[in-house]
């Protein structure tokens, strides 16, 4: 009974994979927390201060706003000179060309030999200037450079950037300089394009050295706070300065946690402390009340599985500062918990779990009461999941949990209405929505743990199955035998706060077996025919208990899972076949049978749930055979049942009370009254 503990042998193979699934756990957790800073506070502008008075440990520069910074370095660099190389070979070059072709073909095109000599003196004047490539004028142009520095052997000299010519400039200024004398259209014909190579060299080297001169000297600082130093007390609301300040430690607290290894190191510390902490109170948790669970290793992997995948995708996320945290459906580790396991245990789990998460995101106080008040409600609106409407009201109320917690949370921090921040809603929605994708990934962990959600038996006791449907079709007699004993044992699995849905489904399943020798069994056996007079006791015995083995056999053959093929195992326990037992030893008085040709192969039930089917079927085929349906003789065949079930220690290893036993005949009794009322015979009518 559930007061007796079974007391299960020390295993150190079992020892061994809880040390290795807690140090697993605690080392993944702990890889993925983010270690980069020791800053942690959160706050912003025009928002009150949520901790407590903050003092200056040390003396820190208070850093220019980024738009000020901005600004003035846009200012610097509208008034710096970057340096050009003047190439003085260019114009020797260009004009050597120009002779050249005029001997061979412009002496053609060109009607005198002054347009050579006013090209000529075109060029030396224009290069003289300076020429710069059209893509550099460009540049100069976007960034607003005024004057550039034009290096000649060892002299610097600054120029006007208007002075100069582009390649495309140069060309117009040549073809415009005297067109009283020289016609632009001849000198066209000329290809100047050819004469006009750039003499200004970008020297970027050069450049980049001075900008990093003119910045290094750039005061990134227009303050101050030295060690002792109050910055701000709980409640004052963050102005401008303040904020700089705070912008400026944070900055500072980071750069010199860089460079201290050995604070690195008190908080990986203090980080492998904290999650062991919390796993380890998890486990005494699991080993106090939930033993079943901490001695099931399927059941333990999903639950330190779950545990680390969340607090992963919450390091990572704010690491990479990846969306927002509050995307997250933390609510659905609740509710897959609840499917598969307990209320309790998907709480404390869920608990664990907020509290690990909340050290990546510094201790947000919001976040906490969010998550908990969602999960709470996760676990109150979903108690048994078996159609996917029921998961959207769940995912609907969810949303408006967060909602409404949330809003309440502002209007007590903040100052007023406009400071609501009206995207933490949609975040809210976008959750909510996430959420529904509990329904698919259900199936994918009863896969990979083993477990059976109440999705998953709905569909089974579906009576349109196909094994159900050929059970109904070979032997209809069991098939309504299996359809009372799941309506008796659902109904007292509801009343003692058990799995209905569970037992439901594990009733209709239960006799599957005999649909291998149906004729063998009373419910199927029509008129007077009865094959086991031909037989012996030892030969029908074994019949009859072949209907558990041939029953195991289709539940595997058909994919059934291991939940409803335990219902068919021990819906008999150790039990023997009386009829047959009984009969032999009376034909055999003074002799002992071999018991084990008698005897069911068990195991007896260990869980309510079985328990409940093994007394709800065979109270319901006893039934059958009484005589007359009275009140009194419905009440006495129910408990000589059940009494005797007890008496033989079918329910030693199970977790069932003497007052869910007593709650259990209770129903029975209701049940089979209804089914066996006696009905009002109606008269005839006399002609």
């Amino acid at each position: 009974m559930s007061n007796i503990r079974s007391n299960n042998p020390f295993s150190y193979r079992d020892l061994i994979y809880k040390a290795l699934i807690f140090v697993c756990t605690v080392t993944v957790i702990v890889y993925f927390l983010p270690r980069d800073n020791s800053f942690n506070y959160q706050f912003d502008i025009n928002k009150p201060w949520k901790y407590g008075q903050l003092i200056a440990t040390f003396d820190f520069p208070i850093y220019k706003d980024e738009s000020v910074v901005k600004h003035e370095q846009d200012s610097i660099l509208s008034t710096f000179q970057p340096f050009y190389q003047l190439d003085t070979n260019t114009v020797k070059v260009a004009v050597s060309k120009l002779r050249n072709d005029y001997q061979d073909h412009l002496k053609k095109i060109l009607p005198s030999a002054s347009y050579l000599y006013y090209l000529e003196k075109m060029l030396y004047r224009v290069y003289q200037t300076g020429i710069i490539s059209t893509e550099e004028a460009g540049r100069l142009k976007q960034d607003s450079t005024r004057s550039i520095v034009i290096v000649e052997s060892k002299l610097a000299n600054p120029k006007d950037v208007s002075l100069l010519f582009s390649t495309k400039e140069a060309y117009t200024f040549i073809l415009g300089a005297d067109t009283i004398h020289f016609s632009p259209e001849i000198l066209r014909h000329c290809s100047l394009n050819e004469y006009l190579i750039p003499n200004l060299i970008f020297d970027k080297h050069r450049t980049e050295t001075a900008k990093k001169e003119v910045f290094d000297n750039y005061s990134w600082a227009n303050g101050m706070v030295l060690s002792g130093q109050k910055i701000i007390d709980r409640g004052e609301i963050i102005n401008q300065e303040t904020y700089n300040i705070l912008k400026s430690l944070k900055k500072e607290s980071l750069q010199s946690n860089e460079s201290i290894i050995g604070q690195k190191r008190l908080v990986l510390f203090g980080q492998i402390l904290f999650i062991a902490i919390f796993m380890l109170f998890f486990m005494l948790y699991l080993d106090l009340f939930r033993k079943d669970y901490y001695g099931n290793k399927g059941s333990l992997s999903l639950l330190f599985a779950l545990i680390m995948v969340y607090c992963v995708i919450t390091s990572l996320m704010v690491s990479n500062h990846l969306f927002n945290v509050y995307v997250i459906p933390y609510a659905m580790l609740p509710l897959i918990i609840r499917v598969f396991l307990d209320s309790r245990t998907a709480f404390i789990t869920h608990v664990i779990t907020i509290l690990i998460c909340s050290v990546s995101l510094r201790f947000p106080h919001e976040f906490i009461l969010l998550q908990l008040s969602a999960g709470l409600v996760a676990i109150f609106s979903l108690r048994e999941l078996s159609q996917r409407s029921q998961l959207i009201r769940t995912a609907i109320l969810i949303i408006v949990t967060y909602a409404a917690v949330y809003f309440s949370f502002e209007l007590i921090t903040e100052n007023s209405l406009s400071q609501l921040n009206a995207s933490m809603y949609i975040y809210f929605i976008v959750n909510g929505v996430l959420l529904l994708f509990a329904y698919p990934l259900l199936f994918l962990l009863e896969k990979i743990f083993g477990f059976t959600s109440n999705v998953t038996l709905v569909e089974l006791s579906n009576i349109n199955n196909p094994l159900l449907r050929r059970l109904s079709e070979t032997v209809p007699g069991t098939f309504q035998h299996s359809l009372q004993v799941a309506n008796l044992a659902a109904e007292a699995a509801n009343r003692i706060g058990a799995k209905s849905q569970l037992v439901r489904t594990g009733a209709l399943y239960h006799d599957i077996g005999k649909m291998v020798d149906p004729i063998f069994f009373t419910e199927n056996q029509i008129g007077s025919v009865n094959p086991h007079k031909n037989l012996s006791y030892e030969q029908s015995a074994q019949i009859i208990i072949s209907h558990i083995t041939e029953g195991l056999k289709m539940a595997e053959k058909n994919n059934l899972p291991k939940v409803i093929k335990d219902f068919i195992s021990t819906h008999h326990g150790r039990g023997k076949t009386k009829y047959f037992y009984i009969s032999w030893k009376n034909e055999h008085p003074g002799e002992e049978p071999d018991e084990e040709i008698f005897t069911y192969p068990g195991p007896n039930p260990f869980t309510r749930e079985t328990a409940i089917l093994m007394m709800a079927d065979a109270v319901e085929a006893t039934s059958r055979s009484l005589s007359e349906f009275t009140e009194e003789s419905i009440n006495n065949i129910v408990d000589k049942i059940i009494d005797s079930q007890m008496d033989e220690g079918f329910f030693r290893e199970c977790p069932i009370t003497f007052r869910d036993i007593a709650v259990i005949k209770g129903v029975f009794k209701e049940k089979l009254k209804t089914i066996y009322h006696t009905r009002i015979s109606y008269p005839e009518l006399k002609k």
